[in-house]
């Protein structure tokens, strides 16, 4: 019997941004499909989810995908938490998505750090002071520039060859910070891969000796901070060809403003300032190609007859793309789409 590793993967309860964590279960001949991985449980009193008296949390696999770094007999398994009585665990931000099928479509464009923990600060900065001013970083080609290269080319090829549906990547505009993009159709299965993709990026970092720092304002002062824009859509803004639709589904948002910030991630009033390409935390804009708007409508849509998607600039890059989703499903469910539509 061929011996297969299993790399059960869960979010803890820390607090206010939750830690990824993760084990290994041996098992014998897996199938590769999530229905076939068996339930798990661990210690929830090492992970801020349960008391030492009753400490035994349990893991309900999701999402299964090949485990790159272990080919051939490894899987890398994504779970939700429950309490041992089966309800989903308050840390459950899977459990909160009520929309299952793929009607929601999301593409999540996650940023992050790299950190050098010699010096704590992002790559190629120097150990004091800093370097030149932003404006050549982004989209960067050089030494000097694009600083990290290798552990993005890395961790690209890693999540192709586990099969996650990654659509590009890039350097940002502060040095050391790039991005990736991922779209799926379906709130839980865009979740289950940013999630899944961040994991093989924190452990890519690590055979370097680096940290991936997923903070929204990691270095502050005249530097960019880090999102999770939120590209979104469904058969509605896919279909409408109506400007007077999308108007209505951004004016649902407007009203909602603090149910968002609650879960578009921790400190998100460092980035959120209406500076560095961002709105400010306590307002809500909505415009054409604006960058600088809550929620920006791209020009493809505009193009293609106000057919496509919308892009929510608001996400911080330590959100979790589950409650983020699950969000924007519930605004869009309040918006009040002309009669004639």
């Amino acid at each position: 019997m061929t011996k297969c590793k299993l790399e059960y993967i869960w979010l803890d309860g820390y607090q206010p941004t939750q830690s990824m964590r993760s084990k290994t279960k041996v098992v014998d001949d897996f199938s590769g499909n999530v229905e076939d991985a068996p339930q798990w449980s661990f210690d929830g009193s090492s992970t801020e989810q349960a008391p030492g008296g009753a400490s035994d949390c349990l893991l309900k696999p999701v999402f299964c995908c090949p485990d790159p770094d272990r080919l051939g007999t490894g899987f890398l398994v994504m779970c939700e938490v429950l309490n041992a009585d089966g309800s989903p665990h308050r840390s459950n931000g899977r459990a909160t998505i009520k929309d299952k099928d793929d009607d929601f479509w999301f593409g999540f464009e996650q940023e992050y750090t790299i950190f050098d923990p010699e010096t704590n600060r992002p790559i190629g900065f120097p150990a004091e002071g800093f370097p030149a001013p932003q404006g050549p970083y982004y989209c960067s080609v050089g030494a000097g520039k694009a600083v990290g290269r290798e552990i993005v080319e890395e961790h690209l090829e890693l999540c192709l060859e586990a099969g996650l549906n990654v659509e590009g990547i890039n350097a940002e505009v502060m040095m050391g910070q790039w991005e990736f993009q991922i779209f799926a159709k379906g709130a839980c299965r865009a979740g289950d891969e940013i999630w899944v993709a961040r994991y093989l990026l924190d452990r890519t970092a690590e055979k370097y000796g680096m940290v991936i720092n997923y903070h929204c304002k990691p270095v502050k002062g005249d530097w960019n901070g880090s999102g999770m824009h939120a590209n979104f859509s469904n058969t509605l803004l896919r279909t409408c060809g109506s400007k007077e639709v999308y108007e209505a589904v951004c004016q649902a948002f407007e009203p909602r403003i603090s149910e968002h910030i609650d879960v578009y991630g921790a400190d998100n009033d460092q980035r959120l300032t209406g500076l560095h390409e961002t709105q400010s935390i306590d307002k809500f804009s909505y415009g054409i190609s604006d960058r600088g708007a809550s929620i920006r409508i791209p020009i493809f849509t505009v193009e293609h007859g106000w057919k496509g998607w919308l892009e929510d600039r608001r996400p911080a890059s330590n959100a979790d793309p589950y409650m983020v989703a699950s969000a924007i499903i519930a605004t869009v469910r309040t918006a009040k789409i002309p009669a004639t539509v």
